[in-house]
């Protein structure tokens, strides 16, 4: 039997328990009809990943979408994701045992993540980078109409914008293909190096967002990385955030302060520190999910020695502070903050 024939066979063999599958390595996913939704591929509370448990109207069992960054495939790729595995042997044995073909430790993600992509994944970059590269500056644009509506003044070159950009509903989409505006923001790696490119989708006749499902998207490779705005000035602090628009409503309070925006909370907890940053501010949502990403992320840096202090708002997120209680207040509230947690700093 031919390796992709063996690959074929046990890929419709987890498509035919792929209601086991998900309970099993997708535990915080949940049940919505026939599919199983959960917020990602390391198993992230959310819905935006639908896998589809049975197959229908001619749709596979097994096949799966990830609305926020547009990857899809079959089990054995969603396997490989989750569990990171450095070779796709080591995915196929691990499917073996779940099928109960061999016993195979699960491998832990942790140890098992390699930072230089597969083909798929450099594809995905170089897209991401054409993308960015062909994107303008967002003042006087819709993204900026969309960025001060919100209460946003931080911006910079890490933001453009772009009137038509490609837009695929679902990979079961039979319409044809959509253009719509959008923010572009560029995630860039430690050395300055674009990996991928996030795309907020807007709304032209609101300035909002737009209508769609998941009108928030990545492009690219995000593990570890981050979209990076920095104030000018060489400084030892970073503050670390969740999604782009909390991050810059803390910039906005916080003109001064480097920022680094992780987009998600599963990826905040994945974030890795630059060299020459002394202590990292954690600048999380309001909730359990943002927690245990702030959690994650404090014990990794305090393993390499870093110092970090925490910033929770007072509401759901930092943008929601923004707007309800306006930037002074909010500026008043992170100073004091990180000042209880030993900041030194005069507040001009």
């Amino acid at each position: 039997m031919s390796a992709r024939r063996s690959i074929a066979d046990l890929s419709a063999d987890l498509a035919d328990r792929a209601e086991s599958f998900c309970r099993q390595y997708f535990p915080e996913g949940c049940k919505q009809g026939n599919y199983w939704q959960v917020g990602d591929t390391s198993g992230a509370k959310g819905q935006s990943l639908a896998i589809r448990l049975e197959a229908e109207g001619g749709r596979k069992a097994g096949s799966w979408q990830d609305f926020a960054t547009g990857q899809y495939g079959d089990l054995i790729d969603l396997l490989h994701e989750r569990l990171g595995s450095v070779t796709l042997k080591e995915t196929l044995r691990e499917a073996r045992s779940f099928l109960g073909e061999a016993p195979c430790p699960v491998v832990s993600r942790e140890t098992q993540r390699a930072e230089r992509p597969d083909v798929d994944s450099s594809k995905r970059i170089a897209q991401a980078r054409k993308l960015f590269a062909v994107g303008k500056p967002v003042l006087g644009t819709l993204a900026a109409t969309y960025l001060q509506g919100r209460g946003i003044t931080r911006l910079g070159p890490a933001l453009r914008y772009h009137p038509r950009v490609f837009l695929r509903q679902g990979e079961d989409d039979l319409d044809p293909p959509q253009k719509s505006p959008a923010l572009l923001a560029k995630i860039t790696d430690n050395r300055g190096q674009i990996t991928g490119c996030a795309r907020t989708y807007l709304d032209p006749s609101t300035g909002g967002l737009a209508v769609i499902e998941s009108p928030k998207r990545i492009l690219g490779q995000l593990h570890g990385h981050a979209i990076r705005f920095w104030s000018g000035s060489s400084r030892s602090d970073l503050i670390v955030g969740e999604g782009l628009e909390n991050t810059l409503s803390v910039g906005t309070a916080l003109p001064e302060f480097d920022l680094a925006s992780c987009l998600t909370a599963t990826h905040l907890g994945l974030f890795i520190p630059p060299p020459g940053i002394k202590r990292i501010w954690i600048a999380r949502d309001n909730d359990e999910v943002g927690r245990n990403a702030s959690m994650r992320l404090r014990n990794q840096l305090e393993s390499l020695g870093m110092a970090c202090g925490e910033l929770v708002p007072r509401l759901g997120d930092f943008n929601d502070d923004l707007r309800a209680f306006g930037r002074d207040a909010l500026r008043r509230s992170l100073l004091e903050a990180m000042k209880a947690q030993g900041l030194e700093i005069e507040d001009g």
